[in-house]
C-alpha cells in the first residue's frame, strides 16, 4: 500500500471527514512518528509495533560500480520490531 491508498482508504472509511483533514491525520501522525525516532526515542503501537533506531558502527564499504574502499560513517537507522497481534496474523 502507498500513501494515496492509504489516504483513499482512510477517507472511504471517515465519510465525515474531508479528504484535507484525513491528509492531515496522516501527516501528523507521521511527523510524530518521525520526530520521536529523530529524539532517540520510540514508539509503540499496540497490537502492531515498535519503531526505535539502531546504531550502526563506521565501517569500510565498497563501491559495486569500481570496488574501490569506502569509508561508511557511523549512523542511527530505524528499525521495527512487529507485535504479536501483526505475527500471529501473517503466520496463521
Amino acid at each position: 500500500m502507498i500513501r494515496s491508498e492509504l489516504l483513499q482508504s482512510l477517507a472511504a472509511d471517515n465519510p465525515d471527514l474531508r479528504p484535507e483533514e484525513v491528509e492531515q491525520v496522516v501527516d501528523i501522525f507521521f511527523d510524530e512518528i518521525t520526530e520521536r525516532l529523530a529524539e532517540g526515542g520510540r514508539v509503540e503501537l499496540r497490537g502492531f509495533g515498535t519503531f526505535s533506531t539502531r546504531g550502526r558502527d563506521a565501517r569500510i564499504g565498497r563501491n559495486p560500480r569500481t570496488g574501490e574502499a569506502v569509508s561508511v560513517p557511523a549512523k542511527r537507522v530505524p528499525y521495527f520490531k512487529p507485535g504479536k497481534e501483526i505475527r500471529e496474523r501473517l503466520n496463521d
